[in-house]
């Protein structure tokens, strides 16, 4: 991150609430598009799951990365996709019909034909400066997607999914913190507020989901992560700023008090990088792992004002993405790499996570 958009978020509460944020939202898609088959969820009990974040640019390492998840798809097929936020670079839909979800989702990932669990990211909420999460009603266009599209599966701004729906190996929570992750907070939205409406439902609906669940792998996906030794920094220091809210001190405590031990692992993306950490007395047991590097690399970047958190693999210069492979009593990941000079993809790090 440049020291100009630092200097920006430093600045940014002096602006926040300009943009007019509305204090409604959609929470469900439209009606299907007629003719429209969602990809079946996938009701084996062994999974093989690609998970990517920050891919929507629609340019060329974007279509790089997804080559190479289509060679890996040929040789072993992915059973589905976990799209941990920033779907569409830089400032986020303008509709449910924009082009846009042509040029940087379905087109870059043709072949990659199954169900794509998609979170929401700072950068498909956009207002003043692409990033900076400030029109979160922009986000409804991507729900509203999930009608339009065999593969998006976004049936709300958050939601969970069981695989298989009985029985289920393995429970999918996904979350939405743009509220209170935003560069520019909604001080003039109360619905939008960390104590408003729409965090408070979804912190209820989490810790009910949560406690109900009988699925033998619990996992959080978010865009935001907790814990990240990239340049975004962990919550509570987001950019290396001692600024609240802008320093992720709501999203520091909402992953404290409704997520950190309830469940195996938390997948994040923002930070454009691919981080492994191990699990701290903090996380109490739950596995923090970033991938965010599906398009984009933040070339070295790290965070500001911390001391790092210990790692078992960590990569701030190339670009990849992940495997989770699941099965009843074992969870095995994978970190591919892909050398965008001759398009070739390595396995940079395999291990049994648990």
């Amino acid at each position: 991150m440049s020291v100009d958009r630092r200097g920006f978020l430093a600045g940014a509460t002096a602006v926040a609430g300009v943009t007019g944020v509305a204090s409604l939202t959609g929470v469900a898609p439209a009606a299907p598009v007629e003719g429209l088959v969602k990809s079946p969820l996938p009701t084996g009990s062994s999974l093989r799951i690609l998970v990517t974040g920050d891919a929507g640019t629609g340019a060329r390492p974007q279509w790089q990365v997804a080559d190479a998840m289509r060679a890996r798809h040929a040789s072993t097929p992915f059973s589905l996709a976990l799209g941990l936020g920033d779907n569409v670079y830089e400032s986020g839909p303008w509709s449910d019909d924009d082009a846009q979800f042509a040029a940087k989702f379905e087109d870059p990932n043709h072949g990659l034909d199954f169900p794509w669990l998609m979170v929401q990211g700072n950068h498909d909420n956009s207002s003043v400066l692409p990033g900076d999460g400030g029109w979160l009603l922009r986000g409804d266009h991507e729900v509203a997607y999930h009608a339009r599209s065999a593969r998006w599966y976004m049936p709300s701004r958050y939601y969970s999914v069981r695989i298989p729906q009985e029985q289920p190996l393995v429970e999918f929570f996904v979350l939405d913190l743009n509220p209170i992750a935003a560069y520019l907070p909604p001080v003039f939205a109360p619905y939008w507020a960390a104590d408003g409406q729409f965090m408070t439902e979804q912190a209820a609906w989490l810790d009910r989901a949560l406690a109900d669940s009988t699925a033998e792998w619990k996992i959080v996906l978010t865009h935001h992560p907790y814990l990240n030794n990239g340049g975004h920094g962990n919550a509570g220091n987001y950019e290396g700023l001692n600024i609240e809210p802008i320093n992720g001190i709501h999203v520091k405590r909402f992953f404290e008090n409704h997520v950190l031990g309830r469940c195996q692992f938390l997948f994040s993306g923002h930070d454009h990088s691919l981080q492994v950490l191990d699990p701290t007395v903090d996380t109490r047991g739950t596995r923090q792992l970033i991938s965010g590097a599906a398009a984009k690399s933040i070339h070295g970047d790290r965070a500001k004002g911390q001391a790092p958190n210990p790692a078992l693999y960590e990569n701030y210069e190339d670009l990849g993405f992940m495997v989770l492979n699941l099965d009843a009593g074992a969870a095995d990941l994978e970190v591919v790499t892909v050398n965008l000079a001759s398009g070739e993809s390595t396995t940079a790090f395999h291990r049994r996570l648990a």
